[in-house]
């Protein structure tokens, strides 16, 4: 295998993985799809080394000559989308069905493939906090008024913030916002189970997909990425957290000592 080839392997493998991990895809995904598809265009030998925000790829030609690609990915939302669509390329070209820079105009097609419509994401949001509400042992007021917050939640994030605070700062003002509606409505006698309602309307901030893949990656003695995974929701989960505290607190504090 010549050195051109190796070089157009190793940037479909090392943009395969940029792409799963910025996705959410977890660790040992990531560094198993690299390895197949440079394994499948006949690289000789190839190490992959990646963490959650970044990978390191080296491999060799038939000459030994050393190639290493090096990319930065900063940890974002989860993308189970892309997430398929790459392990299903994945497998076409262990099938042989396309050539390194086929390959590489799919994955950037990929790469460019665009979020939900804003609105069903706000409309997801209002319906999955409902759902969590009536699960958690709300009745079906409290259900509607957690779609409520879950509707305003994610019509404030999407369409009002749109990117433009911290994670920290975000994740606060977003907790703090549907506990002010609950609380609202609450004392405005709509909705009978305030703490349901506000389980409910929280939960579409609440980090899931890297929470569990943060066990998963920890299970796989990945204890770095997992360690920064886990973090990052700890952290997301103690802004929520703080957010809905200020609420209440502050409520309690102005309504004169009320309970709520």
């Amino acid at each position: 295998m010549n050195a051109e080839s190796t070089r157009e392997a190793l940037d479909v493998a090392s943009l395969a993985g940029d792409i799963l991990l910025a996705s959410g895809a977890e660790i040992f995904r990531v560094e198993e799809t690299i390895d197949r598809i440079a394994r499948a265009y006949g690289v000789d030998s190839s190490d992959a080394f990646v963490l959650s925000s970044g990978i390191f790829l080296t491999a060799e030609s038939g000459k030994k000559q050393e190639f290493a690609r090096v990319r930065h990915i900063p940890l974002s939302a989860a993308r189970l989308d892309k997430v398929t669509a790459v392990n299903q390329l994945s497998r076409e070209i262990e099938e042989g069905l396309h050539a390194p820079k086929e390959a590489k105009a799919w994955l950037l097609d990929i790469q460019r493939m665009p979020d939900k419509p804003r609105w069903h994401q706000v409309l997801a949001s209002g319906v999955g906090s409902a759902c969590f509400c009536f699960l958690f042992g709300g009745d079906v007021v409290d259900s509607m008024v957690a779609f409520l917050s879950g509707f305003v939640l994610y019509f404030y994030l999407l369409y009002l913030l749109r990117g433009r605070m911290s994670k920290i700062a975000t994740n606060i003002s977003g907790g703090a916002l549907v506990t002010l509606i609950a609380v609202f409505l609450y004392q405005a006698g709509i909705g009978h189970h305030l703490d349901k309602v506000i389980i409910g309307s929280i939960i579409p901030l609440v980090p899931g997909v890297n929470f569990t893949n943060a066990i998963r990656d920890i299970a796989d003695q990945d204890y770095i990425a997992g360690s920064v995974r886990m973090l990052d929701a700890l952290l997301v989960t103690f802004c929520i957290a703080l957010g809905v505290g200020l609420i209440i607190t502050g409520y309690h504090q102005l309504a004169g000592g009320l309970q709520l």
